[in-house]
């Protein structure tokens, strides 16, 4: 265990937890009482406590801040999408928050304008995040939703663009909009009393473009799904010609379509819902393309004529070795989503279409070798044969590239710049495969200074695994800081997220749950055994469903990890799951079990964090919470932080152990909403890991230093 810091003494430690101690609840469930002011109290003296605590760690917060700045570009122009009439982009300047969006006739390149400035919305509020746009199939109107708190509770706004007003339509809304083709129709969605997205609505609306007013002259349901562990989503097929209103479970989905074009039909049920059935339906002129796993656990694709139901063909039948993961649909055929379960990687293939409704599968598009994601990228007219292709890996920063379907040729269009002494070359990556406790191989990603790579490193291993998440490689500009310092940055696989297909995220949830935190630890001792990381050095990362991962291995192996931090982390999942009136609970039933199910309830209780806390032996811990999370309460966290906190007062060998926690009262799951800030908090953890792993003394870093721009 390392040394505190000095000032970061065991009185400051304990007054949190000593001066809101209540005899009559160990378990700190009245924590949940929102509005009782002890519990304010009970947060701010924490945060008091954890920025006490870091202020001799002040100055390597502000160089990893700095250094993170000066790596980046911090002026960024998005790449420009043609639409119908107006080519679009985004510009986010050098000293802001935010993105200002503009753009220009397409046959007049030099009458650039702006039309939607989200950098000006931001400085009237604490908190924004924008939730959805949505720009009118005429290009004339921009509908968009937007959280000025973070609990995910979205206010509509429509303008008339370039330079019309915001008009506020809507109140406690969800964030997803969709146009019809009518261009005065819009779909929205709205939530129940526990904030499940429950229905779809029908907003007809008034729109004057000669005054650029705009009202709302009928607001109608479609579509409300009564179901309490289903949610509502929207959607529109590529070829505009459907809107498409998705019922959907963990496990379950049904489809609704409503022709795009006259929006008041009643919606009609593509497939009637079976339980275990998961459904996405695609459209091209005369064809549905239905991407299904009854029958085919790794789904297979099949084609189905628009107006004769039961005349479906297989086009991709199930293979035991990869799943199909998505299909986007062109006027000349289909790219389909495929992913490896052997190398956990995802691949993107061609179907042409040739005559008679005759798809032939092409070879795997082009693209950059090695371990990375490839994504596809916006190209929003139905006929497009130059698509784009976004690349990125965990050594490489995103590049965009343009594919011309008939040349094959490959351009590159944007890519990420860096600046400083750490470039991509000098970084090198590797796959481990860890052999868990059932003997499944559990791919772990390592990546580190090429320089170091024969050493055994200081390491930051990350996990999630859950929802069938997949970890695809992602690159950092931020881990930079901590690569520089010698440390390497791991990440485990594990069973529950989607990074081997379908049958690994089965082989994670429900009663197989426990498989996660099994492989999250072989993860941890595959990188000792291979050399790779210091046994004594590793601490352990984990967010949201993450930081349940990390906190049920902490319970089984606190020795494994010198620290840990759990960024807004579900750890209270039992008494989480037996609340129905929280949001998300219901729809979360087939992702880790019913607790109104005594089985159920035993299974989640056997490893939930808080209910297997071993208070005495977990390392150095920083927890984070958000006051507005709807997602993981402000509470799990607090509670995890009290009985830690009362554990160190407890035991004169816990005295000096640090326990830290830090909830951000502006904003909700995701954290700060502004770049700036996100970034400050990052390099705000990244000095707490690297003082866990002896490397807080680091005197002038590496990295590059910058003035930091004026906030």
């Amino acid at each position: 265990m390392k040394a505190q810091p000095p000032n970061a003494t065991a009185a400051t430690q304990a007054a949190p937890a000593t001066t809101y101690l209540r005899q009559d609840d160990a378990a700190w469930h009245w924590l949940e009482e929102r509005d009782e002011p002890a519990v304010r109290g009970f947060l701010d003296a924490a945060n008091t406590q954890t920025d006490q605590w870091f202020r001799p760690l002040d100055p390597l917060v502000e160089r990893l801040y700095a250094g993170h700045l000066a790596r980046r570009e911090l002026a960024v122009t998005g790449l420009p999408s043609r639409l119908d009439h107006y080519t679009l982009w985004s510009e986010t300047a050098a000293d802001a928050d935010y993105p200002v969006w503009w753009r220009h006739p397409n046959d007049a390149p030099d009458q650039r304008e702006t039309f939607f400035d989200l950098e000006a919305r931001a400085r009237e509020q604490s908190f924004l995040e924008l939730g959805d746009m949505a720009l009118s199939p005429n290009e004339e109107w921009l509908a968009w939703t937007e959280d000025t708190q973070g609990d995910e509770t979205y206010r509509l706004f429509i303008k008339r663009l370039p330079n019309g007003q915001a008009i506020p339509l809507l109140d406690d809304i969800g964030p997803e909009l969709c146009w019809a083709e009518d261009h005065c129709t819009l779909l929205f969605t709205r939530y129940d009393a526990t904030q499940r997205p429950d229905s779809a609505w029908r907003l007809r609306l008034a729109l004057n473009t000669a005054d650029a007013t705009a009202s709302v002259e009928q607001e109608q349901l479609v579509l409300r799904e009564d179901d309490p562990e289903f949610w509502i989503g929207l959607g529109k097929t590529r070829s505009r010609a459907w809107l498409t209103i998705e019922a959907a479970s963990k496990d379950t989905s049904e489809t609704h379509v409503v022709p795009a074009h006259t929006p008041h039909v009643a919606p009609r049920c593509y497939q009637v819902r079976e339980t275990g059935v998961e459904y996405a339906i695609d459209h091209r002129p005369g064809y549905f393309y239905i991407l299904h796993n009854q029958g085919a656990k790794h789904f297979q694709l099949e084609v189905e004529e628009e107006h004769r139901s039961g005349s479906r063909q297989v086009v991709i039948g199930h293979r035991e070795n990869s799943t199909l993961e998505g299909i986007d649909a062109y006027a000349w055929g289909l790219i389909v989503a495929e992913r490896d379960h052997r190398e956990a990687q995802v691949r993107l293939r061609r179907l042409e279409f040739d005559g008679d409704h005759r798809l032939t599968l092409d070879a795997a598009l082009p693209c950059s070798p090695g371990p990375l994601s490839l994504n596809l990228g916006d190209s929003p007219h139905f006929d497009d044969r130059v698509l784009r292709l976004r690349e990125e890996s965990f050594c490489s920063p995103s590049s965009w590239w343009s594919l011309d379907l008939d040349s094959g040729q490959r351009q590159l269009l944007k890519r990420q710049p860096l600046h400083g002494d750490l470039m991509p070359e000098d970084l090198s990556c590797r796959r481990l495969w860890a052999v868990s406790h059932d003997g499944e191989q559990v791919p772990v990603s390592v990546v580190c200074r090429k320089d170091l790579a024969d050493q055994a490193l200081p390491t930051l291993l990350y996990g999630y695994g859950a929802y069938g998440e997949a970890l695809d490689p992602w690159f950092s500009v931020a881990r930079l800081e901590l690569l520089a310092r010698g440390v390497a940055f791991a990440v485990a696989h594990v069973r529950g997220g989607g990074e081997r297909g379908e049958p690994w995220y089965l082989a994670g949830k429900l009663e197989h749950k426990p498989n996660s935190f099994e492989d999250f630890l072989a993860a941890r001792d595959a990188l000792v055994g291979a050399g790779q990381s210091a046994p004594d050095r590793i601490v352990a990362y984990g967010a949201s469903a993450g930081g349940l991962l990390v906190g049920a291995s902490l319970n089984q192996s606190p020795q494994a990890f010198c620290a840990a931090v759990l960024d807004v982390p579900f750890v209270d999942v039992l008494r989480t799951m037996e609340n129905p009136d929280l949001p998300l609970t219901t729809a979360e039933y087939t992702e880790w079990g019913n607790p109104n199910h005594a089985a159920d309830a035993r299974r989640i209780g056997s490893y939930s964090p808080l209910d297997n806390l071993q208070e005495d032996a977990w390392p150095p811990v920083f927890l984070q919470g958000s006051w507005h999370d709807s997602r993981v309460p402000y509470w799990e966290p607090a509670k995890l932080y009290a009985r830690l906190s009362l554990a160190n007062i407890a035991s004169p060998a816990l005295s000096n152990r640090v326990t830290l926690l830090k909830t951000d009262m502006d904003s909700g799951h995701g954290g700060a909403s502004g770049r700036f800030k996100a970034w400050r908090d990052g390099a705000q953890q990244d000095a707490f890991i690297l003082w866990a792993l002896g490397l807080a003394d680091d005197g002038d870093p590496t990295a590059p230093t910058t003035d930091t721009p004026a906030r």
